[in-house]
């Protein structure tokens, strides 16, 4: 992840949370006063976003130190200390809702991803996220897929070519959206097309594009329009796919699996920050 980026959404989200001051802590709290603290997992996941966390901690104060007992992609169970922190008390607690909101949210996904790449892991597939993310978290989103083993589809609108049912209606076909963004667009870059029905992937496979999704298929469709590639080009299922239906789909032969759900329908992870005073 690009740190200039972290450090600027960071320092978005703590002056959200703060605003012109912690007047609790401030209250209770001398500027020199330390405190320490462990994070404990309440219940059992993948954990992703510890340096993360750290870099709150850190922007609000430099000196804070937070070790890590674990390290993302491990594995936690209930009760379990994975990281340890220090420093003074001010700094910790104005940091501390932001950094756990991030790393539960990024556990949550890192969590769920895990166990959807586990019922697929014998085939020949791929799982990928998609754009379905959070405003101002999609890097953090993202990394987190990846912490729990699957892969990551476009980051935006900018670095893939994706022609989806909107364009291909206000367009008036797809060779036309094609043509436009041949014209357009360089080499470098990767056109995918949707298709909805059989007609759809013929033409695209007559258009010579780089990939073809297979949006809202049945799974009688997408072995039919699978076997009709026949591997010509990489095929991507999406649309309305969750961890109760993604083995069938994967056992149509796609090469890909999307899945909105992995971001947009998350379960944060439990954690939590238990402090004291440094003796």
């Amino acid at each position: 992840m690009n740190p200039l980026w972290i450090e600027k959404e960071l320092r978005r989200f703590l002056i959200e949370d703060i605003g012109s001051g912690d007047i609790t802590s401030e209250a209770i709290f001398t500027e020199e006063d330390r405190i320490v603290g462990t994070f404990i997992a309440k219940g059992e996941g993948r954990l992703a976003g510890l340096k993360v966390a750290r870099k709150v901690f850190q922007l609000l104060d430099p000196q804070v130190e937070m070790t890590f007992l674990r390290h993302d992609g491990a594995d936690l169970v209930e009760g379990e200390a994975f990281a340890r922190i220090k420093g003074k008390a001010r700094a910790i607690l104005a940091g501390e809702r932001v950094a756990l909101n991030l790393l539960q949210r990024m556990s949550g996904i890192a969590t769920e991803t895990r166990e959807v790449v586990k019922k697929v892991a014998d085939l020949p597939v791929t799982i990928v996220d998609t754009r379905k993310t959070l405003p101002g978290l999609r890097l953090f989103d993202k990394y987190a897929v990846r912490v729990g083993g699957g892969r990551n589809h476009r980051f935006g609108l900018y670095d893939a070519v994706m022609i989806k049912d909107n364009h291909l209606a206000a367009a008036g076909s797809m060779t036309e959206a094609v043509r436009r963004v041949r014209h357009s667009v360089g080499h470098m870059v990767k056109i995918e097309v949707e298709a909805e029905k059989l007609s759809q992937v013929e033409e695209a496979l007559s258009l010579g594009v780089d990939l073809i999704l297979l949006d809202n298929m049945g799974l009688n469709e997408l072995r039919e329009a699978v076997s009709f590639i026949g591997g010509r080009i990489p095929t991507e299922a999406s649309g309305g796919i969750t961890p109760a239906n993604v083995r069938a789909v994967a056992e149509t032969g796609v090469d890909y699996i999307s899945l909105g759900w992995l971001t947009h329908s998350v379960k944060s992870l439990d954690l939590s920050l238990e402090l004291e005073s440094e003796k």
